[in-house]
């Protein structure tokens, strides 16, 4: 046999190709609808999403003249309905809620009621605190001339603000008013929604009212489960309402999804006498908030944060 002697480096190379072309692997992740296991889907989710939008429609349609009765009625029926329709619309739309912490209680008849201060990222934080606080929200005017809309946040007894300067007053005055006749407030201080990752500067124009208040309790509102999974920042924009956004697109993106939640944080509520001021109060109720809301981004263990103490206010 004949023995034809070879470079060390012939040996590596292979004798014959078995393909003309080298093989070439296109990446599928982002971008693709069949590729892409995160994206969303042509066609996937229409039935579930037209299933959502027709159950919505149809059980305010029935709670509309049940609320309008009970807001006739003495009593807090009309409050303990509120949040139960609330709370059935979260189910309707596939949100599942978890809270953390116990919800301020009211003194009772005749007593001084809770002012809630939460972070806004969304329309979805009026549903997902509807369901858990009893007590109604404070809403920017334009929300007055949204059709259907504004049926339903009159029946919930919203108070409605331009958030102006010039109007802070008389809409502190609004605010009072609510609260002398029982009424718990639920407020967004941030002024404003956002991309859902950060949570803004608490403006102190909006909490004029705070005195009236028996207790403050700062509450942290976080989306953090889509898919069954923990969400992360690339899916906040699909929760998050700001900007030029139109309401029912953005509804109809999110009803196609399942396997949606949103975690509450209920921090321990403390009375508007222990600050000095409403600038005081608007800063540390803005840094709980936003504390507890950064923990929950982070898919971390939360727990209630503690009240604010002042020691030369305690002495």
């Amino acid at each position: 046999m004949d023995v034809v002697a070879r470079a060390p480096i012939d040996a590596l190379r292979p004798r014959r190709l078995r393909r003309r072309k080298p093989l070439r692997f296109r990446q599928a992740l982002p971008g693709g609808h069949f590729g892409d296991i995160f994206g969303e889907r042509r066609l996937g989710g229409r039935f579930r999403a037209i299933r959502r939008i027709a159950s919505v429609l149809l059980w305010t349609l029935v709670a509309i003249p049940v609320q309008a009765v009970l807001h006739q009625l003495p009593g807090r029926a009309k409050v303990g309905f509120g949040r139960f329709y609330h709370a059935t619309l979260c189910r309707l739309i596939g949100l599942r809620v978890q809270v953390i912490g116990t919800p301020a209680t009211h003194d009772g008849p005749g007593g001084r009621p809770v002012l809630f201060l939460s972070n806004h990222s969304s329309w979805l934080d009026v549903l997902v605190l509807g369901g858990v606080l009893d007590a109604c929200f404070v809403s920017k005017a334009e929300v007055a001339r949204w059709p259907l809309i504004n049926i339903v946040a009159k029946l919930g007894r919203t108070v409605f603000v331009s958030r102006s300067r010039r109007a802070t007053g008389h809409e502190a005055d609004a605010m009072r008013a609510h609260m002398a006749a029982g009424e718990s407030l639920i407020i967004f201080p941030e002024g404003t929604s956002n991309d859902g990752t950060r949570t803004l500067p608490f403006r102190s124009s909006l909490l004029g009212a705070a005195d009236a208040a028996r207790q403050v309790q700062p509450v942290s509102l976080v989306y953090d489960r889509l898919g069954g999974l923990p969400a992360c920042r690339r899916d906040r924009p699909l929760f998050a309402w700001y900007g030029d956004m139109d309401i029912g697109s953005h509804f109809w993106r999110l009803a196609r999804r399942g396997g949606a939640g949103a975690t509450i944080l209920l921090h321990e509520p403390f009375s508007p006498a222990a600050l000095p001021n409403r600038k005081v109060l608007a800063a540390e109720a803005g840094r709980i908030v936003a504390e507890g809301a950064a923990v929950l981004r982070q898919n971390r263990p939360a727990v209630p944060l503690a009240a604010p103490v002042f020691p030369e206010l305690v002495a």
